[in-house]
């Protein structure tokens, strides 16, 4: 879990997690040097539900989202975590779905297993005005048809990954530092030939905090799909 600047978020995030019926579930926080305390407020939360449960691991800085991602993942990897779980800080993402991921992925063998708002029963939040809608749907049809997956939620980031698909994407190599991190890794995924499933969820908009979505991110996204198509054509 990701965090900048979501200290009125955490706290919420971290007791539900704790609280769902999964004996095995870690969770790691990946904090950049929250100016908001972040960090600080994510080791107090670690002592109260045990090391053994929840830690964090403190960057120096912000570098973007894609690359918090990555080392967390890494070092989840190296700890031993047969799978791992990326998920947002700000709420979105359905904590209650997470026991309905991971029985996917046992039932069915799939490496990745999508938390996804764009198959049928995925609903987006009503605070969502149509431009959002219509913009989220292009972006994940852009990204879709450059790449030719079959990946409808190809730009989530509430995803469910076995640790071998981790290994073999090399995650050091991912070049995405933003948002365009969801559509590079499941691309290496699919181009690997690892089995993918999306379940439906509900994905609701943040109430506290800013979304961390800028200029600069949204270019790497549009030029990101091109990127990669040209460096498997090579």
């Amino acid at each position: 879990m990701p965090t900048y600047n979501e200290a009125g978020n955490l706290p919420g995030m971290a007791d539900a997690l704790m609280a769902l019926p999964l004996p095995g579930l870690r969770l790691l926080v990946v904090d950049d040097s929250s100016p908001d305390g972040t960090g600080d407020i994510a080791e107090r939360y670690a002592e109260r539900h045990g090391r053994d449960r929840m830690s964090v691991l403190h960057r120096a800085g912000k570098e973007g989202l894609g690359r918090a991602y990555a080392d967390g993942m890494a070092r989840a990897v190296t700890d031993g975590a047969r799978y791992v779980l990326q998920m947002d800080a700000d709420g979105s993402h359905p904590v209650g779905k997470v026991p309905a991921l991971l029985g996917t992925a046992l039932s069915t063998g799939a490496a990745v297993t999508i938390g996804s708002r764009y198959v049928q029963g995925g609903t987006l939040s009503d605070a969502w005005g149509a431009h959002r809608r219509l913009l989220s749907r292009w972006a994940n049809a852009y990204a879709g048809t450059i790449l030719g997956t079959r990946v409808r939620d190809i730009t989530g980031g509430f995803n469910l990954w076995r640790e071998d698909a981790l290994r073999a994407i090399d995650l050091a190599s991912v070049d995405s530092a933003g948002y365009s991190f969801q559509v590079e890794m499941k691309y290496r995924a699919v181009r690997r030939g690892f089995g993918v499933m999306e379940v439906p969820i509900h994905f609701e908009d943040r109430t506290i905090g800013e979304s961390k979505m800028n200029l600069m991110v949204q270019l790497e996204s549009v030029t990101m799909p091109w990127k990669l198509r040209a460096r498997a054509r090579r």
